[in-house]
């Protein structure tokens, strides 16, 4: 039987600790606050999206970074597997709008509840409020754990500390620290998954503005990297909402001075149809304002900043308006440009991109290729997934493929 010290008890932890304690081995598992899975606790704003349906292939579609190394690993423990597994340790889930896995009961707390007690049923020893504050690596097949409590020895280590985003919860990047210890890369981090800060203040007006059925295109250099479509919010500080979360993981580790985004109000028209609308209306309304004009087309909040960003005064007769002005209407009601700033902090950020190079990990196992006995997964790694569920996942399938390839 093999000593295994799992370190942090989050998602991938828990999954790791028990696919270990399940093939006979004994493990112990370190989390530094008082409880496990506290980052679960605060994922789907409290009812944590466990996980996407879909198959493996169309997860692998919906990973930013490093997708082609989580294809052994969703393969073997896949989005069905997930949801297998919850279901027959008592937890049921439910599917909703875009194939988002919810628990029935809408607490993320069932999710944390379910996990440990899978791992308490096979024997995993828990540890609370303590820190591993160091990991030593003895010789071949030996580890010495230095916590603030006291040292241990293990045969095995697998570390599951998380990145660095929602540090209230824990996440510290300890895993870095344990990782460059042992000599392995660590990618530098950036904010995944967060708000953007624009550039201007025009957003200042509509904030609070929440769209839904938009089109959200993603610009580098002016080439277009991606087109999102979904809800997205206007806030104090730019753009928030589940498709700007999104484009964030897209555009966080490029230069931001050259990335641009653009909003289609109406991705449902073309161009063509959109202008026969606005000619409809305008004939309609011909002796009414141009703010008036636009109530039925666009939100109240939005037609003050859209009429100045054309040059159009908000009480213009429509009878009045030029054919090139309602071409500059048209053009920014299907591309209204905006420029990014910054990335607002880790503090807000859902996950973090980034992390330990996956170019020097097993990605059938997740044991490190510099250290014999020393596996990560979860968070730690430099892998990372749009909203959804597919970051949960992304711990599931790794922390499933280092405990379960640890045989005893």
């Amino acid at each position: 039987m093999s000593k295994i010290a799992v370190i942090g008890g989050g998602a991938a932890g828990l999954v790791a600790a028990y696919a270990a304690a399940t093939n006979g081995n004994n493990v112990t598992l370190f989390e530094k606050n008082e409880k496990c899975g506290k980052k679960i606790y605060i994922t789907g704003k409290g009812r944590c999206n466990v996980t996407h349906d879909c198959t493996p292939a169309e997860f692998l579609n919906n990973v930013v970074n490093n997708s082609k190394f989580m294809t052994s690993s969703i393969y073997a423990f896949s989005p069905d597997d997930t949801m297998r597994f919850f279901e027959d340790g008592g937890l049921r889930l439910k599917t909703e709008r875009g194939a988002r896995v919810f628990p029935l009961s809408d607490k993320a707390s069932d999710v944390t509840k379910c996990l440990e007690n899978y791992c308490k049923n096979v024997g995993v020893t828990f540890k609370f409020d303590e820190q591993v504050n160091k990991i030593v690596n003895l010789h071949s097949t030996m580890f010495n754990i230095i916590t603030s409590k006291q040292d241990y020895t293990f045969d095995k280590v697998i570390v599951c500390t998380g990145g660095i985003s929602y540090p209230s919860t824990g996440s510290t990047g300890d895993g870095y620290k344990f990782a460059q210890n042992f000599g392995h890369s660590v990618v530098p981090v950036k904010q995944g998954l967060c708000g953007l800060n624009l550039k201007g203040n025009c957003y200042k007006q509509i904030q609070g503005l929440s769209l839904k059925n938009v089109n959200l295109t993603v610009f580098y250099e002016d080439k277009k990297i991606k087109e999102l479509f979904g809800e997205m919010l206007f806030t104090h500080f730019g753009v928030s909402g589940p498709i700007v979360l999104s484009a964030s993981s897209l555009i966080n580790r490029l230069d931001l001075n050259k990335v641009r985004l653009s909003i289609d109000f109406k991705p449902a028209l073309s161009e063509e149809q959109l202008d026969k609308r606005l000619l409809r209306d305008f004939e309609e309304y011909k002796n009414k304002s141009i703010s008036n004009c636009l109530k039925e087309l666009l939100p109240t909040a939005l037609i003050s900043v859209m009429l100045a960003r054309c040059g159009i005064s908000s009480d213009k007769k429509v009878n009045s308006i030029t054919k090139i002005e309602r071409q500059l209407l048209l053009t920014n009601i299907k591309n209204f440009d905006m420029l990014v700033s910054s990335l607002r902090g880790f503090e807000e950020a859902i996950i973090t991109s980034g992390g330990v190079d996956v170019k020097e990990i097993n990605p059938r196992t997740m044991e490190s290729k510099l250290v014999k006995g020393l596996y990560f997964c979860g968070e730690v790694l430099d892998i990372d997934a749009f909203t959804g569920g597919f970051n949960l996942q992304i711990a599931f399938s790794t922390g499933f493929a280092a405990g379960n390839n640890i045989k005893d």
